[in-house]
């Protein structure tokens, strides 16, 4: 039974289930439950190092990069090798600390079960590991205890605990000892339950254990939490590019090996196998990870200094690519502490007489009251408390819904009452209809505000400090005083930061356990519904058959009375459609977090959100999360101007180079030619990562699109494959020597000629300045090209020749071509694109 089919049991029916007492279970019995029910504590399937470590390598790219270096170690290019195998250690590496760390969430939900708890047994109270908790044992609790399981209560005295963490509302739940008329479906309608996690606030209790570990209200959310597989935007779609560029290569090579023995025969085939391996790594863009880490670490260097933690960095990029950003109210774009927002009558003492209703309390203690802490903040002179002395209380009773104090100033005595509205009427003395007109409008318009609302009446008693009165007796014909309402204020960046998001074209909805009113006030106030009542309900959406569930979470942006469940269910919903960003920070957070696409936490989230997390807030503004989408969208833009150059020109040349290689008896370009060519490219490649990017780029999510990619390079890959082999037929029947040294340098010069091109969707007139960095390393790219065929190592190493005025003067020629063409066709193919 779960722990909610507990509320509509009597305390009689429960101790009976399970054969225990008021007195406590017999210590004898204690190791046999032990054994039936186990430990106490949360725990998941166990997953080793080694699990995780050989995860890492079910990647396409991987397996790419690995076979490269294979390749370049077998063709004796050690420093080729040496850096692909650094790309991968880098990769790997960083994806194993990612994933093991989060493997210890569930060690980090143990936190919320306590070290020792109060259990009664063989009628004593004695002190037990809350691991040895076993259900049927009776627990004590104190202020601030945390409940070590699920507990039905038995008996309480004015107990009332702090649930935020599992609900997300603010204020502190009066709890009951009696049964309920009928079964609840939320956490929050269960008033005479306990849930694990939760702590006491104020009060005293007792109640039976009935559920613990995993059986638990937290060991279900737990479940979802680990048994939910993040998988980032990013990684999905290098996947999907690791899968297209290895097809699409191996494909093309089983045809030129093919096609070369059939037209020269098998007797040249050692030479043809190193020449296609090579085209082969020529073509794998074996410098990704380097720039994505590059760029990762940029971005989360500067978000680090708005005092943003990114705990993954690969989401930097997934930040970019959010379409939804599902939040939390609680803590999140509200501050979770009540405040004072309006009283009624303005010229009375209803704000002070409030004041002197909190909870008496001693020297030594602190009120922990969230309605005490708000109404002592909203006195401007505090020092007029003293001036009354209290006597006696008659604490928070949730059957009667109010409380009262005894107050003396000099020899004048009064009883003050304290509760909800309709309760501190009825003791009232009879107040004229035009006054309790004023009040009930008051009660409705800020009842409709979502506000929590007490009201204040007092009565003058006569007394003695030798005789004080029967309180209960005394709460009759009271004079009302007025009515306070709360609020759970906006956080001061809240309305700003959810406005640029949708600046962004990010679409923002409010997931959350607090009440409907006050999530549809909230929402309204910020700007996000029109109608404070456009406001969708757990149990309703639970309700709807799933068509309209996908419905419901696309038309509607605020759901209240949301469980962990539900918000888990809303974030999986979403994302088969858009990528999903979740703000949060309590428990009950946690499944939703990591269902996101990125999971995002604030200062002062529970331990389980921020290891869920990844991203953490240490600033309360939320401002951060808009500075981390633009910084996510620059590393996207920069990465695909990465792949977007890399394929369409290193593609141009391998279909060139393996097409000329049929009409000629040598090889057009010497295997180690080859890869001097890619080594040379990739150092200013690699700078792309720090390359500025246009304005217009960052207004709208980003996402991996291999259609939109493959498209880009089959063009643009075509043009470079026109002018590659203007260079084949410029000077093949000159000598092997002169087309491979010449198409070396044309090669070259055209990669980074076409970079600088690719790098902006905008002609390059208009379009943001190259990073330093990119131009210097493309200037020393260029220079080495141009003075290596002039230098002995040139010759002897790579079987280049000094290449001839007139012949540099063509080349000079075909690029300067290629690059007004590249740009004109460019311009062609996002004016086309963007039409559709």
């Amino acid at each position: 039974m779960s722990t909610l089919g507990y509320t509509i049991k009597s305390i009689g029916q429960v101790i009976n289930e399970f054969n225990t007492s008021f007195t406590g279970l017999k210590s004898k019995d204690i190791e046999k439950l032990q054994k039936r029910f186990g430990q106490n504590e949360l725990s998941g399937q166990q997953t080793y190092w080694y699990d995780i470590l050989f995860r890492q390598f079910k990647s396409p790219f991987l397996y790419l990069l690995i076979g490269a270096s294979v390749v370049s170690f077998l063709l004796g290019e050690t420093l080729d090798t040496l850096m692909i195998l650094l790309f991968v250690f880098i990769n790997a590496s960083l994806g194993f600390f990612q994933e093991h760390r989060s493997e210890k969430t569930i060690q980090l939900l143990q936190q919320y079960i306590i070290a020792k708890s109060r259990v009664i047994r063989d009628g004593k109270e004695i002190m037990v590991n809350s691991t040895e908790i076993v259900p049927g044992d009776i627990i004590n609790l104190q202020p601030g205890d945390i409940i070590p399981a699920d507990i039905r209560f038995i008996s309480i005295q004015n107990l009332a605990i702090d649930e935020s963490v599992l609900t997300g509302e603010a204020v502190e739940i009066s709890k009951t000892s009696a049964k309920l008329s009928e079964e609840v479906k939320n956490i929050y309608q269960a008033k005479n339950i306990g849930f694990a996690g939760t702590n006491v606030k104020s009060g005293k209790g007792s109640g039976i254990v009935v559920a613990i570990g995993k059986n638990t209200t937290v060991g279900s959310i737990t479940s979802l939490t680990t048994g939910t597989k993040h998988t980032s935007s990013f990684e999905i779609g290098i996947s999907k590019l690791s899968s297209f560029i290895l097809k699409l290569v191996s494909i093309t090579l089983i045809m030129v090996i093919l096609i070369n023995i059939f037209i020269k025969g098998p007797s040249n085939l050692p030479t043809l196998l190193i020449f296609a391996i090579a085209l082969a790594i020529s073509v794998i863009p074996e410098a990704l990870p380097v720039v994505t880490i590059f760029s990762f670490a940029r971005g989360a260097i500067r978000l680090a200094k708005h005092k943003v933690v990114v705990k993954r960095l690969s989401s930097i990029e997934d930040l970019g690519s959010i379409e939804v950003l599902c939040t939390d109210k609680t803590g999140t774009i509200t501050e979770n502490k009540l405040t004072v927002s309006n009283y009624f009558p303005k010229n009375s003492n209803v704000l002070l007489y409030g004041a002197l209703a909190t909870a008496l309390i001693s020297k030594d203690e602190h009120l922990t009251d969230s309605f005490d802490l708000a109404l002592m903040d909203s006195l401007e002179n505090k020092n007029v408390i003293n001036q009354y002395k209290r006597l006696a209380e008659l604490p928070f009773d949730p059957k009667r819904k109010r409380n009262s104090v005894l107050i003396k100033k000099n020899s004048h005595y009064e009883l003050i009452v304290r509760g909800a509205a309709e309760n501190v009427f009825s003791i009232c003395a009879k107040i004229d209809m035009e006054t309790k007109h004023a009040f009930l409008n008051f009660l409705e318009n800020e009842g409709r505000q979502g506000k929590r609302i007490i009201a204040i009446a007092k009565k003058a008693i006569v007394s003695s400090k030798d005789h004080l009165p029967n309180m209960k007796e005394e709460e009759k014909n009271h004079e009302f005083v007025g009515l306070i309402s709360f609020t759970d204020p906006l956080k001061k960046s809240a309305h700003h930061a959810i406005e640029k998001a949708r600046d962004l074209g990010v679409q923002i909805k409010i997931l959350t356990g607090d009440s409907c009113e006050v999530a549809g006030a909230v929402a309204k106030e910020i700007g996000l519904i029109d109608n404070e009542n456009n406001v969708m309900k757990g149990d309703e959406f639970d309700s709807l058959d799933l068509d309209k569930q996908h419905k419901v979470v696309e038309e509607y942006n605020v759901f209240a009375r949301v469980s962990p469940e539900q918000k888990h269910k809303i974030n999986l919903l979403l994302r088969e459609k858009y990528e999903v960003g979740f703000l949060g920070e309590g428990i009950n957070d946690a499944p939703a977090l990591k269902a996101a696409s990125v999971a995002i936490v604030v200062q002062g989230a529970s331990d389980i959100g921020r290891e869920t997390a990844d991203i953490v807030l240490l600033n309360k503004s939320l401002d951060v999360i808009i500075d981390g989408i633009m910084e996510g969208r620059e590393i996207f833009g920069n990465t695909v101007k990465y792949i977007k150059t890399t394929l369409a020109s290193n593609f141009g040349n391998f279909y060139t180079v393996a097409i000329s290689s049929l009409f000629i008896t040598f090889l057009p370009l010497l295997p180690l030619q080859i890869l001097l060519i890619n080594l040379l490219t990739d150092f200013p490649m690699i700078a792309v990562a720090m390359d500025n990017v246009d304005k217009n780029d960052l207004k709208k999510p980003k996402n991996y699109d291999i259609k939109e990619i493959a498209l880009f390079a089959t063009v643009m890959g075509g043009v470079s494959s026109f002018f590659d082999f203007l260079f084949f037929f410029s000077f093949f029947k000159i000598s092997p020597q002169v087309l491979q040294t010449n198409w070396f340098i044309g090669s070259v010069i055209t990669e980074l000629l076409f970079l600088f091109s690719v790098r902006t969707r905008l002609s390059i007139f208009k379009a943001s300045f190259p990073a330093p960095i990119l131009l210097g390393l493309s200037a020393v790219a260029l220079l080495t090209t141009l003075i290596l065929p002039f230098t002995l190592i040139g010759k002897q190493v790579f079987q280049f020749i000094t290449p001839s005025i007139s012949n540099l003067s063509l080349i000079l020629l075909i690029t300067l071509t290629y690059f007004v063409v590249s740009e004109i066709v460019k311009m062609m193919y996002y004016s086309f694109t963007s039409k559709k």
